[in-house]
């Protein structure tokens, strides 16, 4: 079982110093964490009370920076680990030119993007990027397939779409990355029902659960999922699925290595193949970090379906 950890909390975390944030990347790295990841917000509304998950974890003026161009700085300083999205809002950003930037980042980090996309749930950022939030899903489809179109075919490049259309171009450089369908592996935090269930057939690497309630729910999602890839004739064993984990921390503050494998195990039986872990209330500095960090990737290493 792979280890992904997202950062947040750039306030209570790093006191809103990014350079902190790259001494992190350092130290996920070392301990052999699967990918890193980084939220994505243009811009903060004030109706967080619209969030749909629950109470929202951070007030209104949260900094959140941008992802790609911070991951950037932190392939620079890394080595191994996979920089992933989870999610970007993908809609919000010009098709060839969010095509680029992730193809440039591609390059840079010698082919470690996992670009996981949504549509995200705040109409503010919508508005302040005059995007139509009626046809964010219509823009969401459009612009992944343009982006595929655009990172596997060497060029002149034709793509044509309801909200984004293009006649013989080059965008170059192209992604590292090209033995998946769409170029640069695209993960999708969406619901596992329908229209949703088509999309990531059609194009995804790999599935963000961001909407489970339930075991049941997950394990139904998997199963509905990899029978639609193969449909597509797609190999169903090569497309992934990243869910939220729970780490179970020890009387002497350090993770426990034989409870949280106990507890998180039907992950894997279900199907799961990468973890999902936040820092959040398990690390207080650098040092907590490495531990905490060392002692996950030892218990979610010995889970396999």
């Amino acid at each position: 079982m792979q280890v992904s950890v997202t950062i947040s909390g750039f306030t209570r975390l790093f006191d809103n110093d990014l350079s902190k944030v790259l001494d992190a990347a350092k130290v996920i790295d070392d301990a052999g964490v699967h990918q890193l990841v980084l939220a994505d917000h243009v811009v903060m509304g004030d109706r967080t009370d619209r969030y749909p998950f629950g109470t929202f974890p951070y007030p209104s003026e949260e900094p959140w920076p941008e992802p790609l161009t911070l991951l950037a700085a932190i392939a620079a300083v890394t080595t191994n680990v996979r920089l992933g999205t989870g999610i970007l809002i993908a809609p919000l950003r010009p098709p060839a030119l969010l095509a680029k930037t992730v193809a440039t980042l591609d390059q840079i980090s010698g082919g470690r993007v996992d670009l996981g996309v949504g549509t995200g749930w705040q109409r503010e950022e919508y508005g302040a990027c005059d995007v139509p939030w009626n046809t964010r899903w219509q823009r969401l489809d459009d612009t992944m397939r343009a982006c595929a179109a655009l990172w596997t075919t060497p060029g002149p490049v034709k793509f044509a779409s309801e909200t984004v259309s293009f006649d013989a171009v080059w965008c170059n450089p192209m992604p590292v990355q090209t033995a998946a369908d769409s170029g640069i592996p695209v993960w999708y935090g969406v619901a596992a029902s329908g229209d949703h269930i088509a999309r990531m057939a059609e194009l995804g690497a790999g599935w963000l659960p961001i909407h489970i309630t339930t075991p049941d729910e997950l394990r139904d999602g998997i199963v509905a999922l990899r029978a639609a890839v193969a449909d597509r004739g797609r190999d169903p064993k090569a497309f992934h699925v990243r869910a939220g984990a729970r780490p179970v921390m020890g009387d002497d503050g350090r993770l426990d290595t034989a409870a949280t494998q106990a507890e998180n195990a039907w992950l894997a039986e279900a199907g799961v193949d990468s973890v999902s872990i936040g820092t959040g209330r398990h690390v207080a500095d650098g040092e907590s970090l490495r531990a905490f960090l060392s002692d996950a990737v030892e218990a979610f290493a010995g889970i396999s379906s």
